[in-house]
């Protein structure tokens, strides 16, 4: 019998980064790959705004320069990273305090580490400026007076963020979670992250003034229902490197892997209708045959290609940005709120961070709301950012409210961080949907994805591909 002809070695039904990475590695093994989109553009959710010079992320999730992904997915070797100032800034009872990771290390390092910074802070001179994570020299004089048993009596201060111990305490803690290899973090006992946390043996002090707002600000979610497993990868990279934005705007990092692709691979506007193991059909461009399809959609179209796919629940996401030519004094740190007391979770001067989003003489000042946003957004996002910032607002520009429903898919226990990408043989699926709600897992899900199908399908080139065809 002669041998079907086929359009494709394999279909990849969606061109969004998790897509578009394991396009990348089925392409370099010597596999015909069409990426069909049925948008106009590539990116999916990592989507980027242009106004008057603007370039305004819809969801902004937060990189990590520690993501392995990275660094190991084709085509992104060209991909320039703009870090945040060290650590976050968190802004509690009305003041500003940088908080930020030990040098990676962990162990009975990280812990000398924490107990060295304690000691440098405790000799500088008792007029020393701006307290480091709220933790002022007679603090950490006090805190090595008790650490080392000596008997002067110092003033215990009430530190935000907690005392020089304790926050020597949470330094050896990130510097332990560092060096601890991912493997044995997804073997923890595992619990909602907002339970977990109290289990560490730090103060509540603590945990409220630093820890909840930044997992919050990571997970994109406010209440903490997140997998324990997943906030200690969060932690993980949090003290294993800095976190940052993709030069330009999220758009990048999809457009790169596009670009990157062998011409003709990635083809927008195809709206796929249905899918088996051998074919794709789509609206108006008729039945592409090919031997695998992948389905690297949202959880939501792939349910709908494939009726009884899970489909998890999400966390709605609100991104303001605002316009100044008076610039905040927070510089280029991102700032959390530990209060609580208004709808921002996050926000920063990402002008600071990477200049290529703002025209010059302008501030872009980018403010992420969780959960669902209250009735007048702008107003109360207003009012909380002069707070937050301790500036007043009311001369700045609203540029773009965008509020995204389904933004970040929600991985409560139990949560299966590598579920399986191959539903049979012909068929699979990845997404962050199908590891963690993050771009590192939606580019892993994507690696762990093309891994399946090359080794159901054989290494090296099968066939000659075929042209697809025209728009009916």
């Amino acid at each position: 019998m002669p041998e079907p002809v086929y359009q494709a070695d394999v279909v990849v039904v969606g061109a969004g980064v998790a897509g578009l990475a394991a396009a990348h590695r089925l392409t370099s093994a010597g596999v015909s790959t069409a990426v069909l989109e049925a948008a106009h553009c590539v990116g999916g959710r990592m989507s980027t705004e242009k106004v008057d010079g603007f370039r305004l992320d819809r969801i902004g999730q937060l990189l990590s320069t520690s993501y392995p992904e990275l660094g190991l997915t084709p085509g992104l070797d060209t991909l320039v990273l703009r870090p945040f100032a060290p650590g976050v800034l968190v802004h509690s009872e009305g003041r500003h305090h940088r908080a930020s990771p030990p040098p990676a290390g962990g162990g009975a390092g990280g812990a000398r580490g924490a107990l060295n910074a304690v000691r440098a802070l405790a000799s500088a001179p008792l007029t020393s400026a701006t307290p480091r994570a709220g933790l002022g020299a007679a603090g950490a004089r006090a805190a090595l007076s008790r650490a080392t048993g000596s008997r002067t009596a110092v003033p215990r201060p009430a530190a935000p963020l907690g005392s020089a111990v304790d926050q020597a305490r949470l330094a050896a803690a990130l510097a332990r979670i560092a060096a601890t290899p991912v493997e044995r973090l997804l073997a923890r006992p595992e619990s909602p992250a907002r339970h977990a946390l109290t289990d560490r043996g730090l103060p509540s002090r603590t945990v409220d003034g630093f820890l909840r707002p930044l997992l919050a600000a990571l997970l994109c979610d406010p209440e903490l229902t997140t997998s324990s497993r997943c906030a200690d990868l969060a932690l993980h990279a949090f003290a294993r490197g800095r976190l940052c934005l993709p030069e330009g705007g999220a758009e990048v990092l999809p457009e790169l892997l596009a670009r990157a692709l062998p011409p003709g691979t990635v083809h927008t506007g195809v709206r796929v209708t249905s899918v088996s193991t051998t074919s794709v059909t789509t609206a108006d461009h008729g039945e592409i045959r090919c031997r695998s399809v992948l389905l690297a959609t949202d959880a939501h179209a792939a349910a709908e290609l494939l009726p009884g796919l899970r489909v998890p629940g999400f966390h709605p996401v609100t991104v303001v940005h605002h316009t100044t030519d008076e610039p905040p004094s927070t510089g280029a740190s991102l700032l959390l709120d530990a209060d609580r007391d208004g709808p921002v979770s996050h926000t920063a001067v990402v002008s600071l961070v990477d200049p290529s989003r703002a025209p010059a003489g302008r501030a872009l000042i980018s403010s992420t709301v969780l959960g669902t946003p209250p009735d007048d957004v702008d107003g109360a996002v207003r009012a909380h950012l002069a707070r937050l910032h301790g500036t007043s607002t009311t001369r700045w520009e609203t540029l773009a409210v965008h509020h995204t429903a389904r933004a970040v898919p929600a991985m409560r226990p139990p949560h299966d961080l590598r579920r399986t990408v191959r539903l049979l043989a012909g068929l699979y699926v990845c997404g962050d949907h199908r590891d963690t709600s993050t771009v590192q897992g939606a580019l892993h899900s994507g690696t762990r994805a093309a891994k399946a199908v090359l080794a159901d399908l054989g290494a090296g080139p099968l066939h000659a591909a075929e042209p697809m065809p025209r728009a009916a």
